[in-house]
């Protein structure tokens, strides 16, 4: 199990009253109109990535924060729990408690990274319900960018079962059915041309959003739209950050080097060879030593 805190350990009771001193009860209004409901403290999600960061990775403290039952609590749960850590019976557990989309995101996203949790993912999505099927569905989603992304043969099945219930199905399921679709289409190869297919004959999903801005993606011209920034992104892969020129070879940087290091060396070479006195001019400075060395005894005669 990893522990990598950037501050002293932090146990249950301070990381709550740290909570509890960040919430607001503008952002607990904010979650209410979003479907949270429960006992909350209202933190920001900016105060929340701060909490994260001097934690680190504390899997004791992330089953604890759950164990809890503070929205706040939970959310910060699955940014420090361990995804290595996670077991199948912890996970059936935590989404079992679920009750939110915010939680239903931040429990698919420890899902996502945890072994575990991508072996759920199928067993998830043919659940009942509403909210354990909407994390499954969005584990699904962030596979496809991922080690463990589903084979083509796979994505054709889930895109089936997609066209067929995606209207049908409960709220939140039906959004992030949606989501996974547009992330098929986006991330794996040579698929994007049959999820765009899909997705028009799909059309717009209506989602309820309760009291928000928030919007329900149409997924065919968005997968068009993910899936050329990702290849843009790929074929970035390599070049340095803020960097307008290609990256210089190895093999060619080395020859340049040596170029270089030999144009140096022949520079020091000639340097040397103009200010050290060539063979001829030696003999001449000693021919005339001596007829200085006449005229000097003359002078002293006279």
């Amino acid at each position: 199990m990893r522990f990598t805190p950037t501050a002293p350990e932090m146990n249950i009771t301070q990381a709550l009253k740290k909570l509890e001193a960040a919430g607001s009860e503008q952002v607990r209004k904010i979650y209410g109109r979003h479907g949270v409901t429960g006992p909350m403290f209202g933190v920001k999600y900016g105060d929340q990535g701060k909490f994260k960061k001097e934690i680190g990775v504390d899997h004791d403290l992330a089953l604890k924060l759950w164990a809890s039952g503070n929205h706040d609590a939970r959310v910060l749960a699955t940014m420090v729990a361990d995804p290595d850590a996670m077991t199948a019976p912890v996970l059936k557990a935590w989404v079992k408690d679920i009750d939110n989309y915010v939680l239903s995101m931040g429990v698919a996203v420890i899902a996502t990274k945890s072994a575990a949790g991508r072996k759920l993912m199928s067993t998830w999505i043919a659940a009942k319900g509403e909210w354990i099927p909407a994390t499954g569905w969005s584990v699904l989603a962030g596979m496809c960018n991922g080690p463990d992304a589903p084979s083509v043969a796979d994505a054709k099945a889930h895109l089936k079962t997609i066209e067929a219930r995606i209207h049908t199905s409960p709220n939140r399921v039906k959004y992030s059915m949606n989501t996974a679709l547009i992330a098929m289409g986006a991330y794996l190869d040579g698929f994007e041309a049959t999820a765009v297919t899909a997705a028009n004959r799909i059309g717009q999903v209506e989602v309820d959003h309760g009291l928000t801005s928030c919007e329900t993606p149409l997924a065919a011209p968005y997968i068009k739209k993910a899936a050329e920034h990702h290849r843009k992104k790929v074929a970035k892969k390599g070049v340095p950050k803020g960097s307008a020129s290609k990256k210089v070879p190895a093999k060619k940087k080395a020859v340049t080097k040596k170029a270089t290091k030999k144009a140096a060396s022949k520079k020091k070479t000639s340097k040397k060879a103009a200010t050290k006195p060539k063979p001829a001019a030696k003999k001449a400075i000693a021919k005339k030593a001596p007829a200085k060395k006449k005229a000097a005894k003359k002078t002293a005669r006279r």
